[in-house]
């Protein structure tokens, strides 16, 4: 769950609609900036259902007792976040072999990247792990797809190192989106048509809807994001008022404009 401060009230959105936004970004993504992707469908359901495993977690969320409000992402215990990462690959793989295989790539990329802090041993085993099965996975689904004709071109080391990028690189901009910008952001190693670039976000005229993107990554001259998330001003001392107060709480949706640097 991510949380938005609002001058009307603070606003949670959850993991999978925040993902939704990364699907937007990647179906808006390319030109000759930033060049293409492949396979283009895959890879954008991959960036829309990258946070797949979370569902079920939104539905009840936990209460993180020291803030009186649902734990955002950031502040997960490591045995609920490994717990929650550990059914998202086979819940994408649903949906097919490649859109699995960048969930997955992404689920291990967040600890290669970023790390924990391990409380305990038992975290520490909890992480390493499912950090083995998740690349076990990785393995059966690259030769899986390796042996199949119409996917074998799409699954190179390089072709997945970069869409395993690109969704990383989307992931990132909609949290910075759906957490609210109010100073420029720059996101470094984003694919390109040639090698890699910078991409800042600048909120235009102090107001957080309104974002200049450069250099500019997208198809069109302009990009609309849409997102629903819930306002929840209260704090709570028990997680079950948390939850009711959740499902009974007004929907807000945000409106994000994306605009050339030069508009």
């Amino acid at each position: 769950m991510l949380h938005r401060e609002d001058p009307a009230g603070f606003i949670v959105i959850t993991q999978p609609t925040h993902a939704w936004i990364a699907g937007q970004l990647a179906q808006a993504w390319g030109n000759t900036c930033v060049g293409h992707f492949e396979p283009w469908a895959d890879v954008c359901l991959g960036a829309e259902q990258h946070d797949i495993g979370w569902l079920a977690w939104e539905a009840s969320p936990t209460l993180n007792g020291q803030t009186g409000r649902p734990h955002s992402f950031l502040e997960m215990p490591t045995l609920l976040h490994v717990a929650i990462w550990s059914s998202a690959a086979r819940m994408a793989l649903a949906l097919g072999r490649y859109p699995a295989l960048l969930v997955s790539l992404h689920g291990t990329g967040l600890y290669e990247r970023y790390g924990r802090t391990y409380a305990t041993a038992d975290e520490e085993r909890a992480v390493q792990e499912w950090l083995a099965g998740e690349y076990t996975l990785q393995r059966e689904l690259i030769a899986s797809l390796q042996a199949d004709s119409h996917y074998a071109p799409y699954v190179t080391q390089e072709m997945i190192a970069r869409n395993r990028q690109l969704v990383a690189v989307w992931d990132m901009l909609s949290l910075a989106l759906c957490m609210g910008l109010d100073t420029p952001h720059t996101f470094d190693a984003v694919p390109a048509a040639n090698g890699t670039i910078a991409l800042t976000l600048t909120p235009i005229a102090d107001n957080a809807q309104h974002i200049h993107v450069t250099p500019w990554p997208f198809r069109e001259e302009r990009v609309t994001l849409v997102c629903e998330g819930r306002r929840l001003p209260q704090q709570y001392e028990s997680e079950e008022r948390m939850r009711q107060a959740l499902l009974a709480a007004p929907w807000v949706t945000t409106r994000l404009v994306l605009h050339p640097a030069a508009d």
